[in-house]
């Protein structure tokens, strides 16, 4: 288990810190720390602050995930996701909040809104070729693997 340093805002004095829920989770639910409550209409989007600022160790990156609870009860989800936090961005973590419900959806203080996952990463190389390798699948595209 890595260490990751947080930094608490002033929006966010006192609210918990991301955790795990369960013993099997692997994301910690990030919680909104907007002081008044934000009103998101059916087909809008808003960006939501979290209150946190985190320092990520180099080749990790926290990836923004919906929540599935906040999705199917309410029909609101990350509108990029997943979201990429890079290892050396130090600003206010976000959250892009898309309401694709059938009803306006209000985001209070403290509200669970999205989850991180960290993960670690890999740099590459691109190397131009003028050939690659074959395989059963080829160039077929979406939906070609017929499933």
């Amino acid at each position: 288990m890595i260490k990751i340093k947080v930094k608490k805002l002033k929006n966010s004095t006192n609210l918990p810190l991301p955790k795990y829920e369960t013993a099997g989770s692997v994301g910690m639910d990030l919680l909104s720390s907007n002081k008044k409550s934000v009103l998101i209409k059916k087909g809008e989007f808003k960006l939501i602050p979290t209150g946190i600022s985190i320092s990520l160790p180099k080749n990790y990156e926290a990836q923004i995930r919906p929540r599935s609870g906040l999705s199917i009860k309410n029909g609101v989800t990350v509108l990029n996701s997943p979201g990429t936090i890079d290892s050396d961005y130090r600003g206010e973590l976000c959250v892009i909040l898309i309401n694709h419900g059938k009803k306006d959806f209000v985001v209070k203080y403290g509200a669970r809104i999205a989850q991180m996952v960290i993960a670690k990463t890999e740099k590459a190389v691109l190397k131009v070729e003028k050939k690659l390798s074959k395989t059963s699948r080829g160039t077929g595209g979406f939906g070609s693997t017929g499933r």
